[in-house]
């Protein structure tokens, strides 16, 4: 039986002589890579492709599909666009309160406090209910950064928990197990950074896709 990424690179193959030529990413695929950490197995396994193809492509021997352009943007945390070596328009570095809108999920609320595409770190302010996601375990790659401003946070790594104040701050790698949830009725309030450049999610806690990290 073929296996489905064998069959989307041979096809991918098969239309190269008849494709429109892409600019030359390779080189710009293998700094990515490079630059994120990632041998060429990992990549090209969350990316759904075999080394040997993901190889093929950063030595320009193979144009890249859009469907692989795709893959390859969202494993190295950027867009088509950026790696294609367009110009990404100019972005406002200020985020206005007025136009932080909030978006709920699962009981949380969250609002925006950076630009939501094309930057490796996702900042936002998150309203954390009592009894709200409690029980939800979370590991992911990437890290976390997380601020609390209002309330008592209760934060569960691995086996050890830790109740923050108001003022108190953790920082800690995503892959472990991890629990957030308000200590005491009042609710809590903080602010959070989560990266998204390894992690294979990239819509995390945005709009229209919302999963709650």
């Amino acid at each position: 039986m073929t296996d489905p990424a064998t069959a989307r690179e041979q096809a991918a193959d098969e239309t190269d002589a008849t494709t429109e030529t892409l600019p030359d990413v390779a080189p710009r695929l293998r700094e990515l890579r490079r630059g994120r950490g990632l041998t060429l197995e990992a990549a090209a396994g969350r990316a759904g492709l075999s080394p040997a193809h993901l190889s093929r492509l950063e030595t320009a021997r193979r144009q890249p599909s859009l469907p692989m352009l795709l893959g390859l943007a969202r494993v190295y945390g950027t867009t088509v666009s950026e790696l294609l070596g367009e110009e990404p328009p100019e972005r406002d570095p200020v985020i206005r309160a007025a136009r932080a809108e909030p978006v709920e999920a699962d009981g949380w609320t969250y609002r925006q406090a950076g630009s939501p595409t094309g930057r490796a770190m996702q900042p936002l302010r998150v309203t954390v209910p009592y009894g709200a996601q409690g029980d939800l375990v979370r590991v992911h790659p990437g890290e976390e950064w997380l601020h609390v401003l209002r309330g008592r946070l209760r934060l569960s790594l691995g086996d050890t928990v830790h109740v923050l104040d108001p003022g108190d701050s953790a920082h800690f790698d995503s892959m472990t197990p991890h629990r957030l949830a308000a200590a005491g009725p009042a609710g809590a309030e903080l602010l959070f950074v989560h990266t998204l450049l390894t992690s294979p999610v990239g819509e995390l806690c945005l709009p229209g896709g919302a999963h709650p990290r």
